[in-house]
């Protein structure tokens, strides 16, 4: 028994005491290939500005991190505020141009399949408001799916502190052994430790391997989203 995720293993399969009955997805490059398409409407906004093009190791040394943050080291001498201004509408010329955010149909069938089991959804996210309200249209194909957004604007704390899920877990009235955190990154990993959530890994994006992973405890290593669902179902009668 391993008294740190309260789980059990055998071979190779991992059970869960409780069911899992909370999902909770981080979106960039774990529901969505997106750093390269980021990197490139930065690298377009920061151009705008009179601003050489940030490499593509500076942008992801700091991926997974707020923009408004992080933005002044990628692009040295930048005007934050103004960069954020030019940023929203760069943001919402992509994404109608189907250039940023375009979630695949495996994606939304394996959200499909883990509500269809009753499972709960919702996103939580290190982007802005400006970042994620194309995502929260009605019209988008995951206002039928998710049922709440938390990001920057609507969040308490902010991940990498792992009272990022508090209100969530209050919100669906889950305990942190009923829940778990799909992402893709080491703080995202220690965050949903330190709260008592299970956590899958997703590599899909090639950024990170296991071996970054090394210092923090991760349940399951997958390399598409939708081999989280087998696991997150398994052992129950409704899959």
């Amino acid at each position: 028994m391993n008294e740190e995720s309260g789980t059990k293993r055998f071979d190779h399969v991992l059970y869960f005491r409780s069911m899992i009955k909370l999902v909770i997805l981080d979106f960039d490059d774990t529901l969505c290939l997106t750093e390269e398409a980021t990197f490139h409407l930065e690298n377009e906004v920061a151009l705008s500005m009179g601003f050489k093009p940030m490499s593509r190791s500076t942008h992801q040394k700091t991926w997974g991190l707020p923009v408004k943050k992080v933005i002044a080291e990628r692009i040295p001498g930048i005007d934050v505020d103004e960069f954020i201004r030019r940023h929203e509408k760069t943001v919402s010329k992509y994404f109608a141009n189907g250039n940023l955010d375009a979630i695949c149909s495996e994606n939304l069938t394996a959200l499909d399949k883990l509500k269809k089991a009753g499972r709960r959804l919702a996103i939580l996210t290190s982007r802005s408001f400006s970042e994620v309200k194309h995502l929260l249209r009605k019209s988008h194909s995951l206002s039928n799916r998710v049922e709440k957004f938390y990001y920057i604007d609507n969040s308490e704390y902010l991940k990498p502190d792992p009272r990022a899920f508090g209100q969530i877990l209050k919100h669906f009235k889950a305990e942190p052994e009923e829940s778990i955190y799909v992402g893709d990154a080491v703080s995202d990993a220690a965050a949903a430790r330190g709260a008592g959530l299970s956590f899958i890994a997703i590599l899909e994006s090639g950024l990170r391997t296991k071996k970054d992973f090394n210092k923090v405890k991760v349940d399951l290593f997958v390399k598409k989203f939708k081999d989280i669902v087998p696991f997150i179902l398994q052992n129950h009668p409704d899959f």
